[in-house]
């Protein structure tokens, strides 16, 4: 019989949360989902991709939960003195002028601050395409959390998403 992973039972947990407030309460539209198996490097990545319900202004968010081989060797095989877990990220996209895009990304980044209070400021990535005649940028803004989140955090999942929520209504 099939034993989930603390990894399986977060990637549940996550995706029953979020698929709640998109299908049930509206509060969301789930745009995207990708659940990775790297056989390279035997590592799993689940991600899930949401705006605010309704919304056409180009602000998403993205959940990423990842795990290393090490992550799952120490789980199933029970390796003294190793905790399961898993990483998690948040990343944020928008889009910035490239007139104001410094002033913009300090904004984000006092936002950010603000709702999560986290421990390290959210690294910002402005990319744009080369040759195309854009004066935008497309801003992603990642926040990692430092602590590795296991299944004693699963009554969290409903306020971090929560503050998922509520810093894509301040970024609008």
């Amino acid at each position: 019989m099939f034993d989930p992973t603390v990894f399986d039972n977060l990637k549940v947990a996550f995706e029953n949360e979020l698929y709640d407030m998109d299908n049930l309460d509206r509060i969301i539209d789930i745009t995207g989902r990708k659940d990775v198996l790297d056989f390279a490097v035997m590592s799993r990545e689940f991600s899930v991709s949401f705006r605010l319900a309704g919304s056409s202004d180009g602000v998403t968010a993205e959940l990423v939960l990842d795990t290393s081989l090490r992550d799952l060797s120490a789980e199933i095989l029970k390796l003294q003195g190793e905790k399961a877990a898993c990483s998690l990220a948040i990343r944020f996209y928008t889009e910035v002028g490239a007139d104001d895009a410094d002033a913009r990304c300090r904004e984000i980044e006092r936002c950010i601050a603000d709702i999560w209070m986290p421990d390290d400021s959210p690294v910002q990535t402005l990319s744009r395409v080369y040759g195309e005649n854009n004066e935008r940028y497309r801003n992603q803004a990642e926040l990692r959390f430092r602590r590795r989140i296991g299944e004693e955090q699963m009554e969290d999942i409903p306020e971090l998403i929560e503050h998922a929520v509520r810093t894509l209504e301040a970024l609008a």
